[in-house]
């Protein structure tokens, strides 16, 4: 059996977007990835591979793997024929123990790649309005690790030399260190004054950064109670804060935000609420299945040219029919004269990936719309609407009265997740969400039969709900939900517009 290729990549300080384009392109192709702790979870939506957790420190769920362990079983996949990503926090060989592991590959004669990553130093900086070099400031940046191998004796730093040292000093590690690193500079020499800052989780929603003169930053930290991973800037590059601070400055910055889009399908909300300085928490609340039984779609599609117009009512009932037109032989040549309906924006998108254009678009993004923009067209017409396995019938009601001939197809299973992850009921019940968007009816009634009592005491206080509009907002209410905010834009872009609205304003349920 040929032996495989492991990849060590580099996967950035914790932003999702900062992973580089060959990183990527090594998780699509890879069999198995073993990530370190510090990585952030949602890069894994990039793979379909098996994907586990290592931990050289305990973790949450108590297991500790040696870094021999690791080296192990990175030899034994590749032998075994696998693809292999070691995804690994930042730059592998800044501080990450990728030297060690190349050269262990490299000894069982395993072929490795190392694919660079966006070190965590420049990024905590820039993330945190720094520029470690400057032509006036510094023209000289040092990396150090404020975490010396345990066996050592005594340190092997020289703080003589980093005192005096003429540019700025980043350490690595160095937060439960930090009294010790500071009094060891100053007493080698180090202006007390020295301007100073700890940059905690850096890249990330929850990044904190504290400031102060280089004396007092052990005693700032410590009232702010940061939290690993961080890094300790010392330098006058520190005083750039004060003017190009940008990443705190985002709309929705710190606020935690409930996806309730099914997982495969939150990509572009993911995204949107990164760009806005939000973490994303995913909270599939329904599940998007294909029918039980192709029959009856089958047949609708070998008798298309009976149809007048084909309706579709949201993405998934684009890429539901179209992907089964294609799938049984035939393609957009198929729909023949038929006219197209689209609900709204997102759904004339997912037309558009096929090469369609929607021939109408009601201006407002719900069935009673779209039914009143179809009236004048479907007198004596017949219609086919793709559709999902549930849903409101006001459709069909409204163009059966103005006399057309609705054919309901279902394309679809719209169906209630099971359970939510056991990571998002503890953030629930314990009120760690700030908002949870609602996208559907369903969605709002699947997700108050998914909340235990211990959440549902936190919604409208602590947890706010945001809906995407009035139909679904009255959902809500019907079983019990309290809506904070509501699109007016009936896309989940409405929902973020509304939720960025309400904490500008101050809003209380």
């Amino acid at each position: 059996m040929p032996v495989g290729t492991v990849y060590l990549v580099g996967a950035g300080p914790g932003d999702p977007g900062l992973l580089t384009l060959r990183g990527w392109e090594c998780l699509q192709r890879a069999d198995l990835v073993l990530y370190d702790g510090l990585v952030n979870p949602l890069i894994l939506r990039h793979t379909l591979a098996e994907a586990q957790r290592t931990c050289r420190t305990e973790s949450r769920d108590g297991r500790v793997l040696e870094q021999d362990e690791i080296n192990r079983r990175l030899i034994e996949a590749a032998r075994a024929g696998q693809t292999v990503v070691r995804l690994k926090g930042g730059d592998p060989f800044i501080f990450g123990r990728g030297g060690e592991e190349a050269a262990a590959l490299a000894a069982a004669g395993v072929p490795f790649e190392v694919v660079p990553g966006i070190s965590a130093a420049t990024a905590a900086a820039e993330y945190a309005g720094i520029s470690l070099t400057h032509r006036r400031l510094a023209s000289a940046v040092a990396f150090v690790t404020g975490h010396e191998h345990p066996a050592k004796g005594e340190t092997s730093l020289d703080y003589g030399v980093l005192a005096r040292f003429p540019g700025t000093l980043v350490f690595y590690m160095g937060l439960h260190r930090l009294p010790g690193i500071v009094a060891a500079l100053i007493a080698h020499g180090k202006d007390a004054a020295t301007p100073a800052c700890v940059i905690s989780r850096a890249t990330l929603p929850a990044q904190q950064v504290v400031s102060a003169a280089l004396a007092d930053l052990p005693a700032s930290a410590a009232a702010a109670n940061l939290r690993p991973p961080s890094l300790i800037v010392v330098g006058e590059c520190v005083r750039q804060r004060e003017q190009i601070a940008w990443f705190e400055h985002r709309p929705l910055f710190g606020r935690r935000i409930g996806i309730t889009r099914p997982a495969g399908q939150a990509a572009p909300q993911i995204s949107r609420a990164l760009e806005l300085g939000a973490e994303p928490v995913l909270l599939p609340v329904i599940e998007i299945r294909p029918p039980d039984n192709w029959s009856e779609v089958d047949r609708a599609i070998s008798q298309l040219q009976r149809y007048d117009w084909i309706v579709f009512t949201s993405a998934n009932g684009v890429a539901g029919f179209l992907g089964r037109l294609w799938e049984t032989g035939g393609d957009a040549r198929r729909l023949g004269t038929l006219s197209i309906a689209a609900i709204g924006p997102s759904t004339a998108e997912a037309l558009e990936e096929y090469r369609l254009r929607a021939d109408l678009v009601p201006d407002a993004f719900r069935a009673e719309a779209l039914a009143e923009a179809l009236v004048p067209h479907v007198s004596g017409r017949r219609v086919l609407w793709a559709r999902a396995s549930r849903g409101r019938d006001v459709l069909p009601e409204q163009l059966a009265a103005a006399g057309a001939t609705v054919d309901q197809l279902v394309v679809y299973q719209n169906i209630d997740a099971g359970a939510l992850p056991d990571g998002v009921l503890a953030d629930l019940e314990a009120g760690r969400l700030d908002w949870i968007g609602l996208s559907s009816p369903s969605i709002a009634r699947s997700l108050k039969r998914l909340l235990p009592a211990a959440a549902l005491q936190h919604l409208g206080s602590r947890v706010r709900l945001a809906s995407i509009s009035p139909v679904t907002s009255a959902a809500a209410r019907e079983c019990g939900l309290p809506i904070a905010a509501e699109a007016e834009s009936y896309t989940w872009e409405g929902i973020f517009a509304a939720i960025e609205q309400a904490e500008g304003a101050g809003a209380t349920p």
